[in-house]
């Protein structure tokens, strides 16, 4: 097996970091670098160094099997331990997939080192299988590879970059790996050869600027429905301006928002040309499918969300992106798709129909993204500080600072005579140097601001609930009070009173043709609506005495009402039973904090 020059020294880098720290590492390598001729490398040089065993996950079948099959090209051999592949430890070397693993972790004992493919994706399971073999061996290296090196919401999965500086605090978040030990860039790959340069057209296609995250990183399923399904007239609109623009190209990947969607996307195209492939799709006839689209038997291969990695198609060179993706991430992993080199190919086509590129690269450029964790902060730029204990230049945003003050080159505002004062002039907390010691990096000490131990003086992090010294709860009771009670602001099950912010009022009728009428409370904390009748005595009698008014009025007369003076209501005593909001009482007193002397 020959490594490229790059190939190569990624390999050498990762060799050089765990001889000398225990501490994961992780190499970034962009789509189509070839990773797979790397994990192989270490996984063999790991082996024939220590002796032990060497684990390698990846998150698919797919992406198992091809590393597997380049690390027969070291001339070893090497098992599978994947529930879609094999199950087997017969060999030092094993490829497998993390729950698999994980289900008979019993099994794993004294392992080497860990190579994680795809370690953008670290899950817990992942997490998990490590801690576990570690208690057998506490020296397991760990070893990560990705061409995407964040996560969405948390920002970079790396402390340190490749030039040994720490990553700035907004852009990243407990990160798991400490050291980004080599990095090759597909602007470099393209440039060298390696690639195919990408061409990007973006246009007008659905309008996805109103998508908003939920608690789980996603779009919410009625909001892409509402996006991308149903509009029949624009959707076979921009299949046949795919189909134009693509005459002359060999092969065409297109990424739908969903099951109803890629339906809609591949009625549009030509039949016998067309394949649709979701999480959905049986096993042998998915394979069926992507086997006759590398062969170019066909064309348009409309995919949800089961393409974005492990799947390698050279000749493709028009890549079309109908769903919004939420994450950077996600969005490289499309693009690379599309990159691989190929005879007669020359450039790869990116049409973007969803708003991706302009979402998360404002600057135009698809490989320089926009990376952030979702704690920074909208600040006013950042400035570099020497840190007064070690000398390490941090760079930290910058606290607004209206009176113009002095500040010191160790981060400190000055009063008039130029004394250093103890307020800090940017938004860190602790100095981001990082140096190894003893096989791992040990984060400097020094902080700008702490909270300090009542019980042991101990120096914390400002943000810290207990001494990390001796345990003592650090938070103040009147912060505890105010957590618990935006608990229970949150929790719409609990019954709270709440200021009014806003309200309407709207007849309704509902699916059995009864009237009602439908009041929209806005409140501090939420929004919802609350359905009113004559018929529903007790509620519209409450309702009606909140507003000064006979239980007699008609439902036009109370909309109207509303109409005309939108403070009718103060506050409202409610809390949600059974999937709706019910009240029990209007302008009582909102509810407040009591805190403790």
């Amino acid at each position: 097996m020959k490594l490229r020059p790059y190939q190569r020294a990624a390999f050498e880098a990762a060799i050089n970091e765990i001889r000398t720290t225990v501490d994961p590492c992780l190499i970034e390598a962009a789509t189509g670098a070839g990773k797979s001729f790397i994990v192989s490398a270490i996984a063999k040089w790991v082996h024939d160094m220590s002796n032990k065993k060497v684990l390698c996950l990846a998150p698919s079948k797919e992406l198992t099997e091809q590393n597997h099959e380049k690390f027969l090209l070291t001339g070893d051999k090497a098992s599978f331990y994947s529930a879609s592949i094999a199950k087997s430890m017969r060999h030092n070397v094993i490829f497998g997939t993390p729950q698999t693993v994980k289900n008979s972790i019993n099994r794993f004992k004294d392992f080497a080192a860990v190579v994680v493919d795809e370690a953008h994706g670290i899950t817990p399971t992942i997490k998990a299988i490590i801690e576990e073999l570690r208690k057998t061996n506490p020296n397991t290296r760990v070893i990560g590879l990705t061409a995407t090196p964040y996560r969405l919401g948390s920002g970079y999965i790396y402390a340190i970059d490749e030039e040994g500086r720490t990553v700035p605090e907004e852009e990243t978040t407990s990160p798991y790996f400490q050291k980004l030990v080599y990095r090759i860039t597909a602007h470099e790959l393209i440039e060298a050869g390696f690639l195919t340069r990408p061409t990007t057209e973006v246009h007008d296609g659905y309008q996805t600027a109103h998508l908003e995250l939920n608690s789980r990183g996603q779009f919410d399923a009625k909001e892409i429905d509402r996006a991308f399904v149903g509009h029949g007239r624009r959707t076979s609109k921009i299949i046949a301006e795919i189909v134009e623009v693509c005459q002359n190209r060999k092969g065409v990947m297109i990424f739908a928002a969903s099951i109803k969607h890629a339906e809609e996307c591949a009625a549009s195209l030509p039949n016998e040309l067309t394949r649709l492939v979701t999480g959905k799709t049986p096993q042998k006839e998915r394979e069926k499918i992507l086997a006759d689209f590398k062969a170019k038997r066909i064309k348009y291969l409309v995919n949800v969300a089961v393409l974005t990695t492990g799947f390698d198609a050279p000749h493709v060179d028009c890549i079309a992106i109908l769903r919004a993706t939420e994450s950077v991430s996600l969005l490289q992993q499309i693009i690379g798709r599309g990159l691989r080199i190929d005879d007669g190919k020359k450039d790869c086509l990116v049409l973007d129909y969803a708003e991706n590129i302009q979402r998360h690269c404002p600057d135009g450029d698809i490989f320089d993204p926009r990376i952030e964790a979702s704690k920074s902060k909208k600040t006013t730029g950042g400035t570099e500080y020497k840190c007064p204990q070690c000398s390490y230049e941090n760079i930290f945003s910058n606290r607004p600072n209206p009176d113009g003050l002095g500040i010191s080159e160790n981060g400190y505002f000055m009063d008039l005579e130029g004394n250093e004062l103890e307020m800090p002039s940017h938004f860190g907390r602790r100095c981001q140097a990082r140096e190894k010691i003893k096989g791992s990096y040990v984060q400097c000490s020094y902080r700008w601001t702490i909270k300090e131990c009542p019980d042991c003086a101990h120096e914390n992090d400002i943000a810290a609930r207990y001494c990390e010294k001796c345990r003592f709860e650090l938070v103040d009771p009147n912060e505890k009070l105010r957590e618990e009670f935006m608990r229970l602001k949150k929790d719409p099950s609990a019954l709270t009173t709440d200021k009014v912010l806003a309200v309407s009022a709207t007849p309704w009728t509902t699916n059995k043709g009864e009237k009602s009428l439908k009041v929209d409370f806005t409140t501090e904390y939420r929004t919802f609506p609350v359905w009113y009748s004559p018929k529903w005595r007790k509620p519209w009698q409450l309702f009606c005495h909140s507003l000064g008014v006979s239980s007699s009025s008609t439902i036009e007369g109370l909309s109207a009402l509303f109409g005309v003076n939108k403070q009718l209501i103060k506050t409202i005593s409610a809390k949600k039973e059974n999937g709706f909001f019910k009240v029990v009482a209007y302008n009582k007193v909102p509810d407040e904090i009591s805190e403790r002397d």
